[in-house]
């Protein structure tokens, strides 16, 4: 028996799979961000709160800032002790790219920990 044409047919469709699979695999993928009907409220003074609301509006602290002005903002809070924690409350609406950016300037400037939380729906 000639095997020659079988292993041709097996490495063709290898072949096709390995063209098709990349193709399969960029569908985007939805993720259900977790709501909190009650959560815990830090106590320490080392945390440093980040909100960002779904209109984009961001406070540092109380203090209302941009993404710009981020940097320096958090310059001023970090450069009192080191190992301080970044929470970031977020909408669910806000793009994860502007969390991310957050936590990326945060560690750049040396936080300790950071830590990621959702806003109370308001009613």
């Amino acid at each position: 028996m000639n095997m020659i044409p079988l292993i041709d047919i097996a490495l063709i469709l290898l072949i096709i799979f390995m063209i098709i699979s990349p193709f399969l695999v960029q569908s985007q993928m939805n993720v259900k961000l977790p709501t909190s009907t009650q959560g815990q409220q830090a106590t320490t003074e080392e945390v440093i709160k980040i909100e960002i609301e779904k209109s984009g509006r961001m406070t540092v602290e109380g203090k209302r800032t941009s993404l710009a002005n981020l940097e320096k903002e958090l310059i001023l809070r970090l450069s009192k002790s080191s190992g301080k924690v970044i929470m970031v409350q977020a909408d669910k609406e806000v793009d994860i790219q502007t969390v991310v950016t957050i936590f990326d300037t945060a560690k750049k400037l040396g936080a300790g920990r950071l830590g990621i939380g959702v806003l109370k729906e308001s009613k």
